[in-house]
């Protein structure tokens, strides 16, 4: 759990257009207001990762990124309910609401219902978080908090709390196919 110094200077800092470091799943990631572009815009040259990549939102509650996603088939949607809450993203048909700078550009748009005990006060604090590896193209993923650091030194608002025991980032899959992405 998050101590509430913490948790309220990541929601204050979030919700001035911020840039936060957490702990997550299996890595430490880098997270902001998906409906901020310009703070999307700020982590993703931070990254240097192009914003045709796209990126993973995280909520804590279904509710918070359902008006981003198209109805499917309920057999369909049971795929991603069935590993939710965890640590699984599916890369699900996006609606028109959806942010473009978080699609990429793709008709879909990748989303996690997470279980990670500070993600999810994050996410309960302040709604839905962008969630993408503590890294720079290229690099691994951080997995502590030193490493988070030294490589974004005060650039960023982090967050202190332990990493999950996932063995790597989460796992990918579209959610129409089922087609793993990421294993």
């Amino acid at each position: 759990m998050l101590s509430n110094i913490h948790l309220r200077k990541a929601a204050r800092a979030v919700r001035a257009g911020g840039l936060i470091a957490y702990p997550t799943e299996a890595v430490w990631g880098l997270g902001c207001d998906p409906n901020n572009e310009d703070a999307v815009m700020r982590l993703l040259a931070l990254k240097q990762r192009p914003v045709e990549r796209g990126l993973i939102v995280i909520a804590s509650d279904f509710s918070e990124i359902e008006h981003w996603l198209m109805p499917m088939a309920e057999k369909v949607e049971d795929r991603a309910y069935r590993t939710w809450p965890g640590p699984h993203t599916w890369l699900w048909p996006a609606t028109p609401e959806a942010p473009r700078w978080i699609t990429g550009g793709s008709s879909k748009i990748a989303v996690r219902v997470t279980r990670h005990p500070a993600a999810v006060e994050l996410c309960d604090a302040v709604g839905p978080l962008v969630s993408t590896s503590a890294n720079r193209a290229g690099e691994a993923p951080a997995r502590t908090l030193t490493e988070v650091r030294l490589r974004f030194g005060r650039s960023i608002d982090v967050v202190p709390g332990p990493v999950g025991r996932a063995p790597r980032p989460t796992i990918i899959r579209d959610l129409l196919s089922g087609r793993t992405i990421r294993a």
